[in-house]
C-alpha cells in the first residue's frame, strides 16, 4: 500500500520560512517523480514544484520561483519543500504527490498517488 505522509506545516508570519517533508512508503521511490501541489480555501489545486526521479531536475510555479526549493533524499524515501519568504497568498493545504515515470524529468501533473496534506498558514 502506497503512503505519502506530509509534515512540517504550521502557522507562521509573512517573511518566515518553513520546510515541509513527505515520507513515502510502499513504492519504489526512486522510480517516481514527485511533486508538491497546494489548495487554498475556495480555489482549485495549484502545482507548486516538481522534481525528477534522481533529483537532478526541478520545476516550479512562477509564483514560488526563487522562494521555494524542492529536494529529495532517495536513501530516506523523502522529499522536501523549503519555503522562504512566505507570503499570505501561500496559505493553503500542501499535498505531496508521486508519479511513476521511466524518464528522469520533473512533471507538473498526472500524479498517481497523493498524500493527505499539511496546512500552511501565513499571517500578514
Amino acid at each position: 500500500q502506497v503512503q505519502l505522509v506530509e509534515s512540517g506545516g504550521g502557522l507562521v508570519q509573512a517573511g518566515d520560512s518553513l520546510r515541509l517533508s513527505c515520507a513515502a512508503s510502499g513504492l519504489s521511490f526512486s522510480a517516481y517523480a514527485m511533486g508538491w501541489i497546494r489548495q487554498a480555501p475556495g480555489k482549485e489545486r495549484e502545482f507548486v514544484a516538481g522534481i525528477s526521479r534522481s533529483g537532478g531536475r526541478t520545476t516550479y510555479a512562477d509564483s514560488v520561483k526563487d522562494r521555494f526549493t524542492m529536494s529529495r533524499d532517495n536513501a530516506r524515501n523523502t522529499v522536501y519543500l523549503q519555503m522562504n519568504g512566505l507570503k499570505a497568498e501561500d496559505t493553503a493545504v500542501y499535498y505531496c504527490a508521486a508519479r511513476r515515470l521511466t524518464v528522469d524529468v520533473a512533471t507538473t501533473g498526472n500524479y498517481d498517488y497523493w498524500g493527505q496534506g499539511t496546512q500552511v498558514t501565513v499571517s500578514s
